[in-house]
């Protein structure tokens, strides 16, 4: 099959297809126009190089093709969380790129029958426990992870620290001068809550837990009840530290709601930098995760496992860098 079939299929054009199936720019389709030509690819098993492929298939060695299954482990839907979907979409370009195909694309509980045995190898995407990666490690011992903390599992593993993350960006909102610091996000086990916490103790600035929201849902009603009392003067902060862009992204919508009522302007930065982080008012200042080569370097050590060119556990942690916008302001409060 080839990239004609698939811009046939979903009405565009063959180059099109290729910029998005070779991740050569997050723009050059829309979000759903991407999707139709994944979805697309999948159905048809598309390989790259089907050239090169006819001349591997003639050989007198037999073309083995790998076939990965992929665990979403935090996420029911890619859709609610754009981080896990461009760094899926980051794995789809580099199996293809591969020769690997896709078998099965799994949302992950505790109590999950997937059966993964057949599959040449598994990459999970994000956290899991114990009990979910022993269920898969029994299945299949060809395993690599991609999350933000080396999890200390008998697995490869591939990671950029949350807790890292978490501290570049509030040493950031320090140099400009901010200590009251509101933070919003997932504080369960999540390291981004715990870097949040560890650099205001290593910095002798009191926790206010009134300026700590819980939020993993989609409720704003939270931020907004402790917006209006900063407003009315009945609590205070000069900046907010968001777990995620996703969360950001809304937190900015909201200032600009109450844009007239805000004397000061309330600096935001968060971790990711999703695609959508440099389209926000203000441009949002992230931390960069870089997903497309965490998710280059996961393929790369799946398929060195599978063909047994090592053994021993590898981990690989790649650096974050802060990504700086105009979204953050020097404090002007005494």
């Amino acid at each position: 099959m080839s990239l004609k079939k698939i811009a046939s299929m979903v009405g565009t054009s063959i180059s099109t297809v290729s910029r998005v199936l070779n991740n050569t720019s997050p723009t050059c389709a829309s979000k759903e126009l991407q999707d139709k030509i994944w979805a697309a690819a999948r159905e048809i098993n598309y390989q790259p190089n089907e050239t090169a492929r006819s001349l591997q298939k003639s050989n007198s060695i037999a073309w083995n093709p790998s076939h990965i299954s992929i665990v979403l482990a935090r996420i029911s839907t890619l859709e609610e969380d754009p981080f896990f979907l461009e760094l899926f979409r980051n794995l789809e370009a580099e199996l293809f790129k591969q020769k690997a195909t896709i078998d099965h694309i799994v949302y992950a509980d505790e109590s999950f029958h997937q059966n993964l045995s057949d599959s040449s190898g598994v990459i999970i995407l994000g956290r899991c426990s114990d009990k979910l990666l022993k269920n898969i490690t029994t299945q299949n011992k060809n395993v690599v992870g991609i999350w933000r903390n080396p999890m200390n599992f008998n697995v490869d593993e591939v990671v950029c620290d949350g807790k890292k993350a978490a501290e570049m960006a509030m040493k950031y909102l320090f140099s400009l001068g901010h200590q009251k610091i509101a933070y919003i996000g997932d504080c369960s086990f999540e390291s981004r809550y715990v870097g949040y916490c560890d650099t205001l103790i290593r910095n002798n600035i009191p926790i206010n837990y009134e300026l700590i929201l819980q939020k993993t849902g989609e409720n704003d009603i939270t931020f907004l009840e402790l917006l209006e009392k900063k407003l009315i003067g009945d609590t205070d902060f000069t900046a907010i530290f968001c777990a995620n862009d996703k969360i950001a992204i809304r937190v900015l919508e909201l200032l600009k709601t109450k844009k007239r009522q805000i004397k000061q302007p309330i600096s935001v930065i968060s971790i990711d930098n999703i695609e959508a982080s440099q389209n926000t008012q203000p441009y949002l200042t992230t931390i960069h995760i870089p997903r497309s080569e965490m998710a280059h370097m996961a393929v790369t050590l799946l398929l060195d496992r599978i063909a047994r060119e090592h053994r021993e556990i590898v981990r690989i942690e790649f650096p974050c860098r802060i990504v700086e916008r105009n979204s953050c302001y020097h404090c002007t409060s005494i």
